[in-house]
């Protein structure tokens, strides 16, 4: 057997055993999608469901959300198709500090040696591995990662002529942190918001002793993401924002951005809104 088919083989059976480990749903998330731009110097990198997006600048990139560690090859793999290079990744952010959306940092974070920036409240969070969750304890534990540089609400990120303006959103996670920049599509500036997330899932909204506030968070975060004007409207998760729809309206209609979605934007909000105070409710009772 030559060697370079024994490391072929090696490498399937890799790529076999880690697939099998993921759940149905998981894997689900983790399907490969081809990498596309999205508008201006913004591109979609991530899988199916698990959101990654590369920011180009002339001076290196940003790079949003790494996916679980699964997830990293398939960035990887991306970022390379769409001809840029990983090692030009000179800054890593996230949206939270959940498995899904940071299990893969600290892979990226030797991969690239870019600089990690994180909100105060979910750096303590990554640097526990995700452990110690206010809603899921140590159900979903990742490999713990340290932020070299922490930031609080309104930080402006600055590399190569882009901003990226952290906007914290608490709630599903105490330093959930959605992301605006300006963008110039045909001439036209936008703004795009890529939101952390605005789910419930299952949590304790009631004497919820490791997040004592969260129903102020969550409502103060419904406050102020309402009260935004977006036009590019992205999110942590594919499906929050119907990425696998949109592309085939793209695909039917090039000359129209189906991403510029600020309806989209406002049913999502209230969508999530109205499970929230159902959940919230359920739990007063």
């Amino acid at each position: 057997m030559s060697s370079r088919l024994l490391l072929f083989l090696l490498f399937t059976a890799f790529v076999s055993t880690a697939s099998a480990q993921l759940s149905e749903t998981e894997q689900a998330w983790n399907r490969p999608v081809e990498p596309f731009r999205i508008s201006g110097n913004v591109y979609y990198v991530g899988a199916a469901d698990l959101s990654s997006y590369l920011i180009t600048t002339p001076k290196g990139h940003i790079l949003l959300d790494s996916g679980m560690l699964e997830t990293v090859p398939l960035v990887r793999a991306n970022i390379e198709k769409l001809g840029f290079k990983l090692g030009d990744v000179k800054v890593l952010i996230n949206s939270h500090a959940h498995y899904d959306h940071a299990g893969g940092l600290a892979e990226l974070k030797r991969l690239t040696k870019a600089t990690l920036y994180a909100s105060e409240a979910d750096a303590k969070l990554l640097a526990r591995g995700g452990k110690g969750d206010p809603n899921f304890g140590d159900r979903f534990a990742f490999e713990a990662v340290p932020a070299d540089e922490t930031f609080k609400d309104g930080w402006k990120l600055k590399l190569g002529g882009t901003t990226m303006t952290a906007m914290v959103t608490p709630g599903h996670t105490q330093g959930c942190t959605s992301w605006t920049t300006d963008v110039v599509e045909n001439g036209q500036r936008l703004k795009a918001i890529f939101v952390c997330s605005v789910t419930a899932p299952g949590y304790k909204l009631v004497d919820n002793a490791g997040h004592p506030q969260i129903v102020s968070d969550y409502e103060n975060t419904f406050r102020r993401l309402n009260a935004l004007k977006v036009d590019l409207f992205l999110s942590s998760h594919a499906s929050a924002f119907e990425m696998a729809e949109k592309l085939e309206l793209r695909k039917a209609n090039p000359s129209v951005n189906p991403f510029i979605d600020p309806k989209g934007y406002s049913e999502m909000l209230a969508r999530t809104e109205a499970d929230f105070r159902k959940l919230l409710a359920s739990q007063t009772k």
